[in-house]
């Protein structure tokens, strides 16, 4: 996931620098960053990143209970057809 969000960054990076100019492209990468580093949505991220954390723990716990159930011997005995 970080690896294609890294992947468009730089290709939007490229791409504005490209078209707008050196100039421009800085201006643009010290704007992101600034709000970046804004409390607000640091606060954002991390809140996200807690959520993100718990649904993967909710998703494994799920995920192992499903094959639990898969894998768990039939003790009753079948009903002859």
């Amino acid at each position: 996931m970080k690896k294609v969000s890294l992947l468009v960054g730089f290709g939007a990076g490229y791409v504005l620098g490209a078209q707008a100019g050196r100039e421009r492209y800085e201006q643009i990468v010290a704007l992101a960053d600034r709000t970046r580093k804004r409390p607000e949505v640091q606060h954002v991220a991390e809140v996200v990143k807690d959520k993100a954390v718990d649904l993967e723990g909710k998703a494994k716990d799920a995920a192992q209970e499903k094959v639990l159930d898969l894998t768990t011997p039939i003790t009753t005995p079948l009903k002859a057809l």
